[in-house]
């Protein structure tokens, strides 16, 4: 049996496919990859003369438990993130809340694929119930189509 290998999701980045479900899809995926990125580690020089020092015998065997973590993002996934991440500015500074609710929302765990903040997290965080955190988000998403729909026909964003 002949299978044709899977496909990369590929995004047409055309006009027409600039909506709402897209851009939380981007943002989501965005934010996946910025938690997936490594957090920190050694400089490239301390790195070449690391010894690896074993505490334990439980160790020296790799019966240790290690923490999960998830592959680090291709540099493809990168340049989609810092660009879907730019999104967000793109929500008038003056509706810095919007711009919080939307970044915090997007930001989606690469092991569990869960959202790091509920809704009813943000909204005892903002003092505010979870279906205005709702309504609040669907209008920071609006804006941001508005604006990238604006970019990709050549005019100036709207702010």
């Amino acid at each position: 049996m002949n299978t044709v290998p899977a496909q990369p999701y590929r995004v047409d980045l055309s006009p027409d496919t600039v909506d709402g479900p897209f851009v939380i899809y981007r943002l989501e995926e965005a934010g996946t990859t910025l938690l997936a990125l490594p957090g920190g580690g050694y400089s490239p020089r301390l790195r070449m003369a690391h010894l690896d020092v074993v505490h334990t015998a439980a160790e020296m065997y790799g019966w240790e438990g290690g923490r999960i973590r998830p592959a680090t993002p291709t540099a493809e996934r990168i340049s989609r993130m810092d660009e879907a991440l730019g999104w967000i500015t793109l929500i008038p500074k003056n509706r810095y809340v919007l711009r919080r609710i939307v970044g915090a929302r997007s930001l989606v765990s690469p092991v569990t694929e869960r959202h790091l903040y509920s809704w009813r997290r943000l909204g005892t965080v903002l003092g505010a119930d979870h279906k205005a955190v709702q309504r609040w988000h669907a209008q920071g998403i609006d804006m941001i189509v508005a604006a990238v729909g604006a970019l990709r026909r050549g005019c100036k964003t709207p702010t």
